[in-house]
């Protein structure tokens, strides 16, 4: 319906920021998975932005210069996981590979699609004692701003690259 209303409205959508995640569930372990805490989080971290994506991915195109930003997390990089928060860095792992996906099946129509880890951040997920809200979002507004020729399908912090 949203999607339905901006098109009525707009006809394009020129920013898509899918910011969602649910299920920090850092003392949990893998082989004695909580399937319900497993399931909740793929449905809001992947399952979610997946659909909200492809719901406005017509509309991005739309304006020949869309931008999608996946807020994603450093903790669903393979480079570095380890062990804890399976629920949610194996979410984060699958939104990062269907950044990859996207970003592949939008080139050429102006729409650049990126995950984007803004760190540590004080929410109320990430609690007090990390980065302060601005600065974790300035890689989010980078992502969102980039110019037409920038990067697409990339893992970012701060504007930097990060390792899948």
């Amino acid at each position: 319906r949203a999607a339905d209303d901006v098109r009525r409205r707009f006809g394009r959508l020129d920013v898509l920021i899918n910011n969602a995640a649910i299920h920090y569930d850092t003392g949990s372990r893998a082989l004695q998975a909580d399937w319900t805490v497993i399931r909740k989080a793929f449905e809001t971290n992947v399952f979610g932005a997946w659909r909200v994506a492809a719901a406005f991915a017509p509309l991005l195109g739309a304006g020949g210069h869309g931008r999608l930003v996946h807020v994603s997390s450093e903790g669903g990089s393979l480079a570095s996981m380890g062990a804890g928060a399976p629920a949610y860095s194996t979410s984060k792992a699958t939104l990062n590979a269907l950044t990859r996906v996207l970003a592949a099946e939008l080139r050429g129509s102006g729409v650049l699609v990126n995950a984007i880890c803004p760190g540590w951040v004080a929410t109320d997920m990430g609690g007090p004692g990390g980065r302060p809200v601005a600065q974790g979002a300035a890689g989010i507004v980078w992502a969102a701003t980039l110019p037409d020729d920038g990067p697409t399908g990339g893992f970012f912090r701060d504007g930097k690259g990060l390792p899948w």
